[in-house]
């Protein structure tokens, strides 16, 4: 409801501001008649001038009533009445949900995904998971192919929402079954089993990290998609179907992403399977999957080097040529953009392949940082940013979660002393290699719990 601009609050009487200027003008009319005969009144002010102080009056007062307004408690209020007109809106976005129309249910499945992305709902989510997650549930079920890929989609984001808790491990476990039937079904759409499988590697890495099993089920489900990319016994690749190539590459990086979590003797297992295949791989036609296999054998040999100092790639001399070919091609039937992303991402797997460089990029969001200085880090956040798009950052301040995957603790409370007293770059990376690597240990030993599952 508008709130009315009353008196009693300390805001100027509309009446009473029209009777000041009005008696102003009256005063201004008597000065002119005094200076009809050449002769200017009191104040010796010309015609123009006076009618531009009456002008200049009326507008600073005006502006003194504005300020009075901002400065008598207006900002707390527009701001709560913003906020129960948001959750408003996200009520009536879940009845969406719900309504017969497939076209108003993919209305309110992309306003969720927007809100979702750009704001931490948690306290409205909580009292809300679960009729969320049967709205979501009937979508995957009988949906179209666009439904079913928007309503995945929203499911990842909850679960980050949720913050990775009981409450996020719940809706994984109920909508586990029905993402794995669309995933593995070869008559469903690409794009929704495209989606399906970002969401399941997303909901299984914040909701089931600890739980082995969970682990081990969602790895096999995602290696069962993109393995049908790998050679035959012959060698040779296979003819890839329309949207093969996108498919397999969302179930490989949502399946590095997975990776990252298992312990040392999982690892040890999946390098020796996966590392020979993914090298045939690199000779893919399609430039997206390409790249994603070199970033995924970037990170397997950045975690086996991580359990063994002295890890060596099998046949590392073919690999590196692969590479270079790759990180030179300048093929031209293939679109410029495409060979610049190419040759761009190869240089950086190939500097880290021969020399263990990794070229580190520094993420900005309010007066934070973050670093992201290894495979296994750009892995993490590639994937929130799939997900999340431009909403990461927001996130990287405000979500407790995503503070917590990258060590930076609990999100900061800044007033104006504060901002205006930076901590140096120098300062900030510090501190974030130093929570990262504290974090590292952290999981270290959960992988480690986890290896007596595994």
């Amino acid at each position: 409801m508008p709130r009315s601009k009353k008196g009693k609050r300390g805001y100027s009487k509309p009446g009473s501001l029209r009777q000041e200027v009005l008696q102003l003008q009256l005063s201004a009319k008597a000065s002119l008649k005094g200076s009809k005969n050449g002769v200017k009144g009191e104040s010796g002010a010309s015609d123009d001038e006076l009618m531009s102080d009456v002008l200049s009056h009326y507008s600073s007062a005006s502006e003194s009533t504005s300020v009075l307004e901002e400065g008598t408690g207006g900002e707390q209020v527009d701001e709560q009445t913003a906020q129960e007109e948001t959750e408003d809106k996200l009520k009536q976005c879940i009845d969406n949900l719900m309504d017969k129309s497939a076209k108003t249910r993919l209305a309110g499945l992309e306003s969720l995904r927007q809100a979702f992305s750009s704001r931490v709902l948690y306290d409205f989510l909580t009292e809300r998971r679960l009729t969320v997650s049967d709205c979501l549930e009937r979508s995957l079920k009988k949906g179209s192919g666009e439904e079913q890929a928007a309503a995945a989609t929203v499911f990842a984001l909850l679960c980050i929402q949720l913050g990775g808790g009981d409450e996020a491990e719940e809706g994984f476990k109920m909508l586990r079954p029905i993402l794995t039937a669309i995933l593995i079904d070869n008559s469903a759409s690409i794009v929704a089993r495209q989606s399906c499988a970002r969401a399941l590697g997303m909901c299984c890495y914040v909701s089931a990290a600890e739980d082995g099993e969970d682990l081990i089920k969602s790895l096999a489900l995602l290696e069962s998609v993109f393995m049908s990319s790998y050679p035959n016994r012959e060698g040779t690749l296979p003819t890839p179907k329309p949207g093969g190539p996108g498919l397999h590459s969302a179930a490989l990086q949502a399946w590095s992403l997975l990776v990252t979590l298992c312990p040392a003797s999982r690892l040890t297992v999946l390098l020796d399977l996966h590392l020979p295949k993914l090298q045939a791989c690199l000779q893919s036609s399609d430039v997206n999957y390409r790249i994603a296999v070199g970033e995924t054998i970037a990170l397997l040999v950045e975690l086996g080097r991580d359990i063994e100092e002295e890890f060596e790639v099998e046949d590392s001399e073919t690999l590196c040529q692969c590479l270079k070919s790759l990180a030179t091609d300048g093929n031209k039937h293939r679109a410029k953009n495409d060979r610049r992303k190419q040759r761009s991402i190869f240089r950086e797997v190939l500097h880290y392949i021969e020399n263990e460089d990794f070229t580190e990029e520094k993420i900005r969001f309010g007066v934070e940082s973050v670093y992201i200085d290894s495979w296994m880090r750009r892995r993490i956040y590639d994937a929130f940013k799939e997900i999340m798009e431009s909403g990461v950052r927001h996130h990287l301040q405000f979500n407790p979660l995503l503070r917590d995957i990258f060590g930076l603790g609990p999100p900061l409370i800044l007033d104006a002393a504060v901002k205006a007293n930076k901590i140096s770059r120098f300062e900030k990376h510090l501190f974030n290699s130093a929570a990262f690597k504290a974090r590292t240990k952290q999981r270290n030993k959960v992988r480690d719990k986890r290896a007596d599952v595994m």
